[in-house]
């Protein structure tokens, strides 16, 4: 008999998946507390999963192949050249490119030690944990391609907003020597150093390109797995468990109040990009304002933990703080400017 007590037990217990952790604990919980719901539970889970499956596929597989090109290399050139022109160019591609919030830590790193102005790379913070491929189609499977694009457009003019009001206010003391003395460029997530040079638009002619695209379809297949399954669990228990006049009574209706309410609900709430889109599909079935539904999202994105960190690691404080004061506040002008359209 095999003895994993003491420090054996903690290792393992540190090496299970969060996630996949929660899952069980919640179905674990159903079966004592709930056991009739047990079934619906999967049921519902299963279904939504499979609805979402080809937009899951067809994410994982696009953003696979732009990692294996090296495609991510185009970025470089959003921050040469006019600082105003750098601003748009970051925040255009900011809020489309396949880049995570850890992966943005390095990489913004290598841009603020060439030089890079503070503007552009708020652009590119503010835009970048909102949208990339994956998110859109998923966003789009889940929510329709209205609330995609429109998130999209939440996303750069999101980016556009802190940019310029960076570059406006980079002489005050808030932007005044905005590093820390020893940053901290590591991620939460195996993040792999982006292909150097020209895209290779036909990667399968070198191994270790294939290796690359293998890796991130296993590695971002199973995290959009799990992540959609944890939110469906959740939407699914949702949808039994809180009643619908509920929502409505504190995320429902036009007014401004509501869109408030819920940048502000969504800066702490908000769990990840990929689990959002199910929760707020579940919200808004149950009568939360489409202004709502919107900040909701983009303050949440902003504000994620491994959106927050890749910003917290490399500035101080009064960096991050303003950070956090374009999310709130481009949230609720999102939102508002959502439920004037939708």
């Amino acid at each position: 008999m095999v003895d994993i007590s003491g420090p054996q037990l903690r290792s393992a217990l540190r090496g299970l998946d969060k996630v996949w952790v929660t899952i069980v604990a919640i179905l674990a919980a159903l079966a004592v507390f709930a056991p009739a719901q047990i079934w619906p539970t999967l049921l519902f889970t299963s279904k939504a999963l499979l609805n979402t499956a080809p937009f899951i596929i067809f994410a994982v597989l696009a953003v696979a192949y732009m990692k294996a090109t090296g495609a991510e290399t185009l970025l470089a050139k959003a921050f040469e050249g006019n600082q105003v022109r750098m601003i748009v160019l970051a925040a255009l591609l900011g809020g489309l490119s396949p880049f995570c919030s850890c992966e943005v830590i390095p990489f913004i790193a290598a841009m603020l030690a060439l030089g890079a102005p503070l503007g552009a790379v708020m652009a590119f913070w503010l835009a970048s944990p909102l949208m990339d491929p994956a998110m859109f189609l998923i966003t789009s499977g889940e929510l329709g391609w209205n609330f995609a694009i429109g998130k999209t457009v939440s996303a750069v003019g999101l980016g556009l907003f802190g940019g310029f009001a960076t570059m406006l206010l980079a002489r005050t003391v808030v932007f005044a020597d905005p590093l820390r003395e020893k940053p901290q460029v590591g991620g939460c997530c195996g993040v792999q150093k982006p292909f150097e040079g020209k895209p290779v638009w036909m990667f399968w002619i070198e191994d270790n390109r294939t290796q690359v695209f293998r890796h991130n379809i296993l590695e971002n297949g199973h995290f959009l797995l799990k992540w959609l399954a944890l939110a469906y669990v959740f939407e699914s228990l949702m949808v039994r468990y809180i009643p619908a006049e509920k929502i409505a009574d504190v995320l429902g209706g036009e007014g401004i109040g509501t869109i408030i309410l819920g940048a502000v609900v969504g800066a702490p709430a908000y769990l990840n990009g990929y689990a959002a889109v199910p929760l707020v599909s579940g919200l808004l079935e149950k009568g939360m304002s489409d202004g709502a539904a919107m900040s909701f999202v983009v303050a949440g994105g902003v504000s994620s933990i491994p959106a927050a960190i890749a910003v917290w690691a490399l500035v101080k404080p009064r960096v991050f703080a303003a950070y956090l004061g374009f999310a709130i506040t481009g949230a609720v002008l999102a939102g508002l400017a959502w439920q004037a359209v939708a």
